[in-house]
């Protein structure tokens, strides 16, 4: 082995890609690989998202219909069998508030709570909720409890 020879371990180099917009000797002089005009030769450039070469994008092409009520309020689902198994696992007392459902993790802390009649009850419990369905105010009742709007 002689310094004639000597290379670099192989994978150790990673030669870069030719450095292109550094004059016409370079051999990417000039428009720098960008073509003449357009928007995609100027610096700055970003494609809007949807964009479709000016064409009328599929979002303003499609139909829009209905509406959204901004006056809407949504209401977190806990259903009656859900209560029985959280009550029987010891982890909701004979009172059950929305509080003691944020803390067991079955609602989110600033959801409002309406209790579903999915299921059976057979604890005599006390709820605490925003809104009960029909049914599940009837079987809460039934068991011997109460249900309780805030």
């Amino acid at each position: 082995m002689g310094l004639n020879n000597l290379k670099p371990a192989e994978g150790s180099v990673k030669k870069a890609g030719k450095i292109i917009g550094r004059g016409q000797g370079s051999g990417k002089g000039g428009t720098a690989t960008r073509g003449h005009k357009g928007a995609k030769s100027r610096s700055g450039y970003s494609k809007k998202i949807g964009f479709e070469g000016g064409q009328m994008p599929l979002q303003r092409r499609v139909p829009k219909f209905g509406f959204t009520n901004i006056n809407r309020k949504e209401y977190a689902g806990v259903n009656l069998d859900v209560i029985q198994a959280y009550h029987e696992a010891g982890r909701l007392s004979d009172t059950i508030t929305v509080d003691d459902m944020i803390a067991e993790g079955i609602v989110g802390k600033n959801d409002m709570v309406k209790v579903l009649g999915r299921g059976e009850i057979k604890a005599s419990v006390n709820v605490t909720a925003h809104k009960f369905t029909a049914s599940a105010k009837a079987a809460i009742e039934k068991a011997g409890g109460q249900a309780q709007t805030v």
